[in-house]
C-alpha cells in the first residue's frame, strides 16, 4: 500500500434502495468492505454529458482498508446500472482506534479470497 492510510470511507451512489442493497450485500459478502450505510433521498445535481442534470440518489459510505480499493471498485462497475458510477474513496485520518482495527479485520484480504 506504500505511504497513507489504512483505512479508507468510499462514497457510491446508485439509483435507489433495492440497487444500494444489492451493492452492499455483493460487498459485504465478499469481503470488500467492513460497514456500509445507505443514505436515500442524496438530491444530487451534475454535469452529464454536456447537459445540467438533476436526480435524487442513493448514497452508500462504505468504510474499508485502502488496499480492497481497487477490488472493489472493479465489483461495483461490474454491478451498477450506471454507465459512468461514482465510486471515489477518501481517507480516514483519525478515529477511534478500536474502530479503525475493526474495519481492518473485517474487511477481508485483498488478494480475491472471499472469508
Amino acid at each position: 500500500m506504500g505511504e497513507g492510510f489504512q483505512q479508507v470511507v468510499v462514497f457510491i451512489t446508485v439509483s435507489s434502495v433495492a440497487e444500494a442493497r444489492r451493492i452492499a450485500e455483493a460487498l459485504l459478502k465478499q469481503r470488500k468492505a467492513a460497514c456500509i450505510n445507505i443514505m436515500p433521498g442524496v438530491d444530487s445535481h451534475y454535469w452529464w454529458q454536456g447537459k445540467l442534470e438533476a436526480a435524487e440518489e442513493v448514497l452508500l459510505m462504505v468504510k474499508t482498508r485502502a488496499s480492497l480499493v481497487k477490488e472493489l471498485v472493479e465489483l461495483v462497475r461490474g454491478i451498477h446500472s450506471y454507465q459512468v458510477p461514482e465510486v471515489i474513496a477518501l481517507p480516514i485520518v483519525g478515529g477511534n482506534p478500536d474502530y479503525l482495527q475493526w474495519i481492518d479485520e473485517e474487511a477481508g484480504p485483498s488478494d480475491g479470497q472471499s472469508g
